[in-house]
């Protein structure tokens, strides 16, 4: 009831002020001051004001808006939390063997390339090799460098 009541009186305010306005000759500005303080009094007459102060008043309706929420949160956290992991557990699991055949035994880094396995015989890179230039020697890929550090004395 107390609702109904400011709604009434504000809208009542707002048609007092587009009268105002209309009179000084502002009718644009007049007409949308009317339409606007028409909004409560139809939102009361709809009932939609009373749905809403029952809404806002009711503690239950809060736990369920906060339970909504959580609910999001969880959603969102396991999302991001996949995307880090890798996915699925089959995804993950494939991953954690990749890790394992990509570190030696002996060794204290993951390898840089893609090693050759028991089965892959040594000959079957041979032929990639040798379809590679060949490099220059190492002691005419440095001599200008050598001169240059023979010259400033190092």
């Amino acid at each position: 009831m107390l609702v109904e009541t400011v709604c009434s009186a504000v809208s009542a305010a707002g048609l007092g002020i587009a009268a105002i306005t209309a009179y000084r000759k502002r009718f644009l500005t007049a007409t949308r001051l009317a339409a606007y303080s028409l909004v409560p009094v139809g939102l009361v007459m709809i009932g939609a004001v009373g749905w809403l102060s029952d809404i806002v008043f009711k503690p239950m309706v809060w736990a369920g808006f906060g339970v909504l929420g959580l609910a999001w949160l969880l959603f969102v956290t396991t999302r991001a939390v996949e995307r880090r992991t890798g996915g699925t557990r089959k995804e993950r699991r494939a991953a954690k063997a990749a890790r394992r055949e990509a570190v030696a035994p002996g060794a204290s880094a993951p390898s840089l390339g893609r090693g050759r396995t028991a089965a892959e015989p040594a000959a079957a890179s041979a032929p990639a090799a040798s379809a590679q230039p060949k490099k220059a020697q190492p002691d005419e890929d440095f001599s200008d460098i050598e001169a240059i550090l023979k010259k400033h004395g190092i």
